[in-house]
Parts: structure tokens; C-alpha cells; sequence
């Protein structure tokens, strides 16, 4: 997340916190850029007007490093010109100020959807079933209760903490469902049955 004003900077990262994502946020265009270059996020949600750098300039220079991340772009009501300018640096969408906070969570869902090659908030895997739009999981038709949570930017990746989150799902789906790929991570087994 990447906005100047801390008021509305906050309450974005709040409701994005609430629908289940890690949330780091910069306030300033060199900031945002550093971050875009060196972190894998899954979207980042941009105002184009930034002290240090603007928006803009910090879209382009991210595409131009061959940074693909989904963007949506924060602009201010009525002025097509900031639409055609944000897209054309390589917004992936835009979000007129003011908007509706169900809104903005709609529309990341929908990028990350599309980076992800998912038409439908609804992933499945044989009798599995996870609908990002609502942060439910199923097997088998039941629900199935998840506390896990994975880290935001300040978060010590060389810890086990994944390890321990998996064996937790493991747990909670059936430890035959999910299978460790050594050197690679971790992978779904091909069989929805247990064996």
C-alpha cells in the first residue's frame, strides 16, 4: 500500500489487514520503489500523487525493471487524464478518490485473480476447496477452520515458521495432501484420497 496521507493510509491497510492480507506500507515515492524492486509482493495499491517521487514515475520505472506485480492505481475523481497516464505506465486498474473500501478489496481480488489465472474466486482441488473472496476453506463439503497467517515485510524468512504453518494444515487437511518438494517448497498431491 503506497499513500502519502497516514489517515487514509491507515484505514486502507486496516480493511485490507480484515479480508486477510499481509500489508506493508510506504509514504513516499522512493520508498515505494525500493520496496516494488526487492519485495515479491502479489499487488500493490498505488497513489499517484507521492512526496520524493510521484506514482507515476515509480509505475514506469518499476515495469521498465521488469517488475510485474499487479498494479492498482489510487487517483483523483473526474480526472480521466491520471486514468489514461497510470495505465499507460502499466497500472493494471484504477480507483477513483473518494471510493468505497468493498470496492478496493473487489478490485484486488480481481487483480490478483487475474495474475493468477483465475476467473473465479473459487480454487479447487479435488475435494478441496478455497474461495478467496471469502477466506473459506472445504474438504469434502466441510468447513474446515484456518488460523494461519502468513508474514508482512518484517518478518524473519529464514525461521520455521512456514514449516510449522504447513504441518498445521497438514494437520487440519490430511498430511498425505500436502507434499514436501526438498529444495522447491511445497505442493498438493496429485490425489484427493487418502491413502
Amino acid at each position: 500500500m503506497v499513500e502519502d496521507d497516514a489517515e487514509v493510509a491507515r484505514q486502507i491497510a486496516a480493511a485490507l489487514r480484515s479480508a486477510g492480507y499481509a500489508v506493508d506500507v510506504a509514504a513516499d515515492g522512493p520508498d515505494a520503489l525500493f520496496r516494488g524492486e526487492t519485495e515479491p509482493y502479489d499487488a500493490i495499491v498505488l497513489d499517484l500523487g507521492l512526496p520524493g517521487m510521484d506514482g507515476v514515475t515509480v509505475l514506469e520505472r518499476l515495469r521498465q525493471g521488469g517488475v510485474r506485480i499487479p498494479v492498482l492505481i489510487l487517483i483523483a475523481r473526474g480526472t480521466w487524464r491520471e486514468k489514461v497516464t497510470g495505465l499507460r505506465a502499466g497500472a493494471d486498474d484504477y480507483l477513483a478518490k473518494p471510493f468505497e473500501m468493498e470496492e478496493l478489496l473487489a478490485r484486488v481480488e480481481a487483480l490478483l485473480r487475474r495474475a493468477a489465472g483465475h476467473a473465479s474466486p473459487v480454487l479447487a482441488h479435488g475435494g478441496l476447496r478455497l474461495d478467496t473472496s471469502t477466506q473459506r476453506v472445504s474438504r469434502a463439503g466441510s468447513p474446515v477452520e484456518l488460523t494461519e497467517h502468513l508474514y508482512e515485510q518484517d518478518f524473519d524468512r529464514d525461521s520455521n515458521v512456514i514449516e510449522v504453518l504447513v504441518n498445521r494444515l497438514r494437520k487440519k487437511l490430511g498430511a498425505w495432501l500436502i507434499v514436501t518438494r526438498r529444495g522447491q517448497g511445497y505442493q498438493l498431491s496429485e490425489a484427493d484420497d487418502a491413502p
